[in-house]
């Protein structure tokens, strides 16, 4: 890589689990890179763990709106809202309304709550791990659970029917897909996403049950300033989308990344108790987790002692910066062990994921059914077969195939 080269963003790699050599270039000569997005627009990328971690957890910046003017992730009339803000679900993002969203919600993703969860969820995996094997091998882990998995749970915490999966599956890649859809594609999608949505929670306020959206429908009558409708509808709709694509591909791009080197996984079976560390490195080694997070500035910064103006548009590179060397002893190994392990898989500050406990419970509770029930569980295809899936905004492999 020389200086003066325009890195055009997703950088390519030989290898779907393997980073792109470049962020290591990066983060060494060149941290604040100016790239080109799949749009055309240019923008700033930071590949260093203290200048992610920094600017993702100053509240002064968030996620760009279509007023700010940023650059996009996709070309005109392309994408999902994601890419290029002309679709956005109604929530605050800035402030105490934010802070008071965050709240409201967040009360709902403790620690007791998601131990309560675990017993189903682990009944749910066990049942698709023996479909997955009555049909027969080779399967493709991914489809037969882990796509699934997180649609089950994400729809018993919403309260809505599981039997409408495969819609919400169409719902969220129109949301996160950059390349598959037209800008007109996309905006029938949430039009009928909307429309399902509000009517689910038309229902839950004639039938409130002990579902997230019961709860804060209760609250807010309680209190009296709870949520109001449209934000009801933006936090349903995009628990919807986040809960189950991040975590459906994660499942798939973790039990690869330990299937590609086989000692890692018979780690795990001679001390399942890594099982929690390991979940954590898994998502820290992710080289396929996507190009990072999108930040607009709104004011001027200084960034390793370059300033960069307000209007700017910046990348944040969270799966280069959680292999960055200053940060993480033997960066470029996965250590099963490691611990504290402090990465930026689900950002930083006052926009962390908030679904985070869910994600890291539904993980390890794959990992534990899968090395409990499928020990001899191996990839069925060579490491560099496996295919990612093109103009998807969170990463993901196509298909991870297994025998056992």
């Amino acid at each position: 890589m020389r200086e003066n080269d325009l890195l055009r963003l997703p950088l390519p790699t030989d290898n779907p689990l393997e980073p792109p050599v470049e962020w290591e270039q990066l983060r060494g000569r060149c941290p604040v890179a100016t790239v080109e997005l799949p749009s055309g627009d240019k923008a700033t990328y930071l590949t260093r763990y203290d200048h992610v971690k920094a600017l993702l957890a100053d509240p002064r910046f968030t996620r760009p709106t279509a007023e700010d003017g940023a650059a996009r992730i996709a070309p005109e009339g392309a994408g999902g809202p994601a890419a290029d803000g002309t679709t956005t679900l109604a929530l605050p993002d800035r402030g105490e309304p934010h802070l008071r969203w965050r709240r409201q919600v967040g009360k709902y993703f403790t620690a007791k709550r998601m131990t309560a969860l675990r017993p189903g969820m682990a009944r749910v995996a066990e049942g698709l791990v023996d479909d997955m094997v009555r049909s027969g091998q080779p399967a493709d882990l991914k489809a037969g659970l882990g796509f699934p998995l997180p649609v089950y749970v994400i729809c018993d915490i919403l309260g809505v029917p599981a039997e409408d999966r495969d819609r919400f599956s169409h719902w969220s890649d129109a949301f996160l897909n950059v390349s598959r859809y037209t800008g007109a594609q996309t905006r029938a999608a949430y039009t009928e996403f909307a429309e399902y949505m509000s009517a689910r929670i038309a229902a839950t306020r004639a039938e409130p049950g002990d579902d997230l959206i019961s709860m804060v429908i209760g609250e807010s009558e309680g209190e009296g300033q709870g949520l109001s409708d449209d934000e009801l509808l933006g936090t349903a709709m995009g628990l919807l989308v986040a809960g189950h694509e991040t975590t459906a591909n994660m499942i798939g791009k973790m039990v690869a990344m330990l299937l590609a080197d086989r000692t890692r996984w018979e780690l795990l079976l001679t001390d399942p108790a890594l099982v929690r560390t390991a979940v954590d490195e898994a998502l820290r080694f992710d080289a396929n987790l996507g190009f990072g997070i999108r930040r607009y500035l709104t004011e001027d910064v200084e960034v390793d002692g370059e300033l960069l103006p307000s209007g700017t548009t910046v990348v944040c590179g969270m799966p280069a910066a959680n292999r960055d060397e200053r940060v993480f002893a033997d960066a470029d190994d996965m250590v099963l062990s490691r611990s504290p392990n402090p990465h930026l898989t689900f950002g930083a500050g006052p926009h962390a994921c908030l679904g985070q406990s869910l994600a890291r419970t539904e993980l390890q509770v794959t990992l534990e059914v899968l090395l409990r029930k499928l020990p001899t569980l191996q990839l069925d295809v060579p490491v560099v077969e496996l295919k990612r899936v093109e103009g998807l905004l969170v990463g993901g492999l196509r298909t991870v195939p297994v025998r056992w």
